[in-house]
């Protein structure tokens, strides 16, 4: 674009989990923020908002980037996976299949996502503690692998599969191994409702090898999300490492080694997450010695990144409505979305970077909290922040909400969420409509006898 300007300087175009904003970010002639060569207020004018704005360039950058790596640090065959539950979606589907990448599920509506998407099953890993009957079901007569995360699963899938079409199987295990994160969001350690515990996986093991509908090829572990660490993930080799051989062992043909997902992401300045790259180099190397080490073949390695896939592909525009100013403590400024469709900053307290988008330059800061509508004090995007002086009206731009903005948005206070649109190349395109008021009510049905009769 003549006269553009990078946002973001020295940002990583093959690391975006790196940077606060997509990689196509510039400012144009007229000062103004500009992604996928789309200015973003135009976007706001003619989609209106609260919008989810996803940059292709970005996400096809980081899955080239995975696959890229994997290739150059890993001697073995590998597949990454993408974790859905980050943002399912049928365009997002659709770019990560073009890109190589297979996929991770823990529903029967995001295994559906993927499929229609173009997802093949067999590139499919259905995760879960507790998946239904149904769900099994689904999965089953779609050649998806399903990962075994306890005995329950064990005991549904017995009226399922047969002799004839054994069910491909992953087992997953608690590998023992903390993490610095979120209490939240750390699942690899002992206390955890996911996967085996290790002291039950030979059992497990013993007892799935007397089942002919039974076809176990992967193991599966994972310690935890927004991690900036590599440690952790050297550490949880070894220990897969010690699973496969215990499972080849007993008989199991296990060609797949699962260690999960995990990689943190920029959320703000001072965020610094490990790249892409150097990520997959630690856990293919470590991968690589501890089957040495043990006199392994090399199985083929799984990961499954969703966060540093998709959350710095997206960025939400919302519009400036009013402002309230407490004398000595507090401004307010209210935007029109907040916890409905990013409720992340209330429920695990979470960080962001924003900026206006007609003004991304400007400097005569002042500090601002920006509330949500909602009907709860809570609801708050962002505490204290610098940002330049504004008007009702103005539009906000706020980064890295292409991960679990949209998969954990909901309906609160009766708030329809908002459109999804993809950019490049200075077009735009709707992947997923705005919902409606009445929309809200076709699930409703009104008995007759609450109907007032005349």
């Amino acid at each position: 674009m003549e006269g553009s300007e990078a946002f973001e300087p020295n940002k990583d175009i093959d690391s975006p989990n790196r940077n606060i904003a997509p990689i196509s970010s510039e400012i144009n002639e007229n000062k103004k923020l500009v992604v996928g060569g789309c200015q973003l207020s135009e976007l706001a004018k003619k989609y209106g908002t609260p919008l989810y704005v996803f940059d292709e360039l970005t996400l096809r950058s980081a899955c080239k980037t995975y696959i890229s790596s994997l290739k150059k640090h890993y001697p073995g065959d590998s597949l990454p996976l993408y974790a859905s539950k980050a943002n399912s979606t049928l365009a997002i589907c659709a770019v990560i299949a073009s890109e190589g990448f297979g996929l991770d599920a823990v529903s029967e509506g995001e295994l559906l996502t993927a499929l229609k998407g173009g997802v093949k099953g067999e590139n499919i890993v259905f995760h879960g503690n507790n998946k239904s009957q149904d769900e099994l079901n689904f999965a089953y007569k779609n050649n998806v692998t399903i990962v075994l995360d306890n005995y329950h699963d064990i005991e549904l899938l017995k009226n399922i599969a047969s002799e004839k079409k054994p069910a491909k199987l992953m087992l997953r295990f608690t590998p023992g191994i903390e993490c610095h994160t979120h209490e939240y969001i750390r699942t690899g350690h002992l206390d955890s409702k996911f996967g085996f515990d290790p002291d039950e996986l030979k059992s497990v093991l013993l007892e799935l090898k007397t089942y002919n509908w039974a076809n176990l090829t992967g193991l599966h572990a994972h310690i935890g999300s927004q991690i900036f660490e590599v440690q952790p993930h050297i550490d949880l080799a070894g220990v897969m490492a010690d699973a496969l051989k215990l499972a080849k062992e007993i008989g199991h043909p296990v060609v797949d080694l699962n260690l999960g997902g995990g990689l943190g992401i920029k959320y703000v300045q001072e965020d610094n997450p490990p790249s892409i790259e150097k990520w997959v180099e630690v856990i293919a190397g470590a991968v690589v010695k501890a089957c040495k080490d043990r006199n392994l073949d090399l199985p083929r390695l799984m990961c499954e990144p969703g966060r540093s896939l998709v959350a710095n592909s997206g960025l939400t525009i919302y519009q400036i409505g009013s402002k309230k100013v407490v004398p000595g403590v507090r401004t307010y400024l209210s935007v029109n979305g907040g916890m409905s469709d990013n409720p992340r900053p209330i429920t695990y307290q979470s960080l962001y970077s924003a900026c206006l988008v007609d003004k991304p330059l400007n400097t005569n800061f002042e500090k601002v909290t920006i509330a949500g509508k909602h009907c709860e004090s809570g609801d708050v995007l962002l505490k204290d922040f610098l940002l330049p002086s504004c008007e009702s009206g103005d539009f906000l731009a706020v980064f890295g909400t292409g991960a679990y903005n949209y998969s954990m948005s909901s309906n609160y206070n009766r708030i329809p969420r908002p459109a999804t649109i993809m950019v490049g190349k200075g077009s735009s395109e709707l992947t997923q409509r705005r919902e409606l008021p009445e929309d809200l009510l076709q699930l409703d049905v009104l008995p007759d006898r609450f109907i007032p009769k005349n």
